[in-house]
């Protein structure tokens, strides 16, 4: 088991940079950074790349419509170069309201794309050959100038097989990602109920998956505090937390956190919450998240209870510990969540 963290991607990249170094000496294992309607990941990536030593980096979440496949590939092979092959390309679909609203491009076919990113970025890093795609990104492109033909990356890659880890919620979006990635990044695990709610997709795109590419890994945490003074603001930012993805993060019918969740057992809650946060009510919403969900999906507590949980998540596949941490002691929590991890 490794253990990962998230950068805030509306924090000062310098300050978050810097703390990076010392979360390294901790024995932090992955750190991954977000992209939203914020500065892009990958200026930071670099940074990252040149400021650590062995620490793996990665991207969590490069959105599938922001970039062409090719510049997703010669991305995740410039950045992978830059870090001597510490780099992992996280990927995912975002939603329609960043992406048509903040991009202005269409939210449309996110799995047959992602599908088609992944096997052109492989095609890419290989080399074997020049890059031709039909499907959903022709290339090289049809008409236009008549002028465009075939072309392989100048560069020759770090790495051939630079592991792709793909953000996924929806059951078909799941199959796909267990098919062909490296790694799934799910929002928020809740390890009791991995294999009743992911189960069935999970084990139908295994049935597909090619062996070299190996067991599929997975991140699974949350909110870590280990100090009693930080227990309840760590579990109101849960709340916090959990109520914008779930109440905010898309319209009615349309929010696939909300969705995920009411599978897992909270399909009232669900309902409430999202109600709640669409009316305005963003304080409501948070409290009507259940306590024992709170606490299933966070890391708060005594050490007992957190051993506890990293126990769950390892019995049921989470091969990443992943945790935002609220403390004042950053390092010496990483410490002891690698202790209790061995």
């Amino acid at each position: 088991m490794k253990l990962s963290t998230v950068l805030p991607y509306g924090d000062d990249p310098i300050r978050n940079a810097d703390a990076v170094t010392d979360m390294e000496r901790a024995g932090l294992d992955v750190v991954w950074a977000a992209e939203a309607y914020s500065f892009d990941a990958v200026s930071l990536l670099g940074y990252l790349a040149a400021r650590t030593e062995r620490l793996e980096i990665g991207s969590a979440i490069l959105p599938i419509y922001s970039r062409t496949p090719t510049l997703t590939a010669m991305t995740a092979a410039g950045l992978d170069a830059l870090s001597d092959g510490r780099f992992s390309l996280g990927l995912g679909a975002s939603g329609p309201q960043v992406i048509e609203g903040f991009h202005g491009v269409a939210y449309d076919k996110p799995i047959g794309r992602t599908r088609e990113i992944i096997e052109i970025c492989r095609t890419v890093w290989k080399r074997e050959e020049k890059l031709t795609n039909d499907g959903l990104y022709p290339i090289p492109l049809p008409g236009g100038t008549g002028l465009g033909k075939p072309l392989k990356i100048i560069n020759h890659p770090k790495r051939a097989d630079i592991p792709i880890w793909v953000a996924a919620l929806g059951e078909k979006n799941l199959q796909m990602t267990a098919e062909l990635a490296n790694g799934w990044l799910p929002h928020v695990v809740l390890p009791e109920k991995i294999q009743e709610v992911f189960g069935p997709a999970l084990e139908a795109g295994y049935a597909k998956r090619a062996p070299e590419l190996g067991p599929l890994q997975i991140t699974g945490g949350g909110i870590v505090a280990l100090e009693e003074e930080f227990f309840e603001p760590a579990r109101q930012a849960a709340r916090g937390l959990y109520a914008l993805y779930i109440g905010g993060m898309g319209a009615r019918g349309r929010n696939f956190y909300n969705t995920v969740f009411a599978k897992q057992g909270y399909a009232d809650a669900a309902k409430t919450v999202q109600d709640l946060y669409l009316d305005g009510k963003k304080e409501e919403a948070m409290a009507a998240l259940p306590a024992d969900f709170i606490d299933k999906v966070t890391l708060i507590g005594s050490e007992g209870h957190v051993r506890e949980r990293i126990a769950a998540l390892q019995e049921n596949g989470i091969t990443h510990l992943h945790v935002n941490p609220m403390t004042d002691d950053v390092n010496g929590t990483f410490e002891k969540l690698k202790t209790w991890m061995s």
